[in-house]
């Protein structure tokens, strides 16, 4: 269990950071990015919240705690023999979401467009909390090319991500206030 006490150490005043194995890298590492953006991701969810209500707000919560374990999971990075075992997403936390996602979209209209971002104030955050998951999910599949890196952590943020679309979508009353982008509407005048 974690006990903050204390919250400034000065051991990042040089611009380094401890990971997870306590090894340390620069603050601009790409793993500190990863799981960096990651918490921004959370912090959105974060402020999604503040405009949810019932079963949605149950889910971000969820989601919120996983995303603490995708953070810890990018944050130590493979070993063939760690001192402890590491905390790692796993594949029913990504099958939790798949299994959302199924039944958010079960009753949407499909697409016939790509829809812009909006509508709705919980679904315009829902957007953004998905731009952010995006972010996040291209900084790790940098990561996994550079680094040993588990994978899960990469495939949840990818379902996060779509989660997130259909969310929105449900929240701009089940779809019908979604705003479809008509390609070059605004190219003549």
């Amino acid at each position: 269990m974690v006990k903050l006490t204390k919250i400034y150490t000065r051991t990042g005043d040089k611009g380094e950071t401890g990971l997870g194995d306590g090894s340390r890298v620069a603050k601009h590492d790409l793993r500190v990015a990863a799981y960096g953006t990651v918490d921004e991701t959370n912090a959105a969810i974060g402020l999604t919240q503040c405009h949810a209500e019932g079963g949605m707000t149950h889910l971000l919560t969820r989601i919120q705690n996983d995303l603490f374990d995708v953070g810890a999971d990018l944050c130590t990075p493979e070993q063939d023999a760690p001192p402890y075992p590491p905390l790692r997403v796993t594949s029913s936390q990504v099958e939790f979401l798949e299994k959302r996602i199924d039944e958010l979209n079960s009753d949407l209209k499909s697409l016939r467009s790509f829809i812009l971002p909006g509508g709705t104030l919980l679904s315009s955050h829902l957007h953004m909390a998905r731009t952010i998951a995006r972010r996040a999910e291209r900084l790790i599949s940098q990561l996994v090319e550079l680094a040993p890196t588990h994978l899960e952590a990469l495939r949840y943020m990818n379902r996060l991500s779509d989660l997130l679309f259909v969310a929105a979508r449900r929240a701009n009353a089940n779809g019908a206030q979604d705003v479809l982008w008509v390609p070059g509407a605004n190219r003549q005048g």
